[in-house]
């Protein structure tokens, strides 16, 4: 899947563990690990938090395992970041 693609299936989607709505809100987060990533600003891991719209019941999906092995958007996210 592209990146924002699995965010889209993810939303649409989900289905709540605790009341059994289905859709969601979806917001991406990118974390930096430790050592030499964090001291460059490295963030290579990619999650996707997936809040249900009735109840907020909250599921954490990797993107990486979502989207793949390719690490085209990472390059581009150090390339172009503030």
């Amino acid at each position: 899947m592209s990146n924002g693609k699995a965010e889209q299936v993810l939303a649409k989607e989900f289905v709540c563990r605790h009341c059994s709505t289905q859709g969601a809100h979806v917001e991406r987060l990118s974390m930096s690990g430790t050592g030499i990533s964090r001291l460059l600003e490295i963030q290579p891991y990619r999650y996707a938090f997936v809040s249900c719209t009735n109840c907020g019941y909250t599921e954490v999906f990797n993107l990486k395992m979502l989207e793949g092995k390719d690490d085209l958007g990472m390059f581009l996210d150090v390339l172009f970041s503030n």
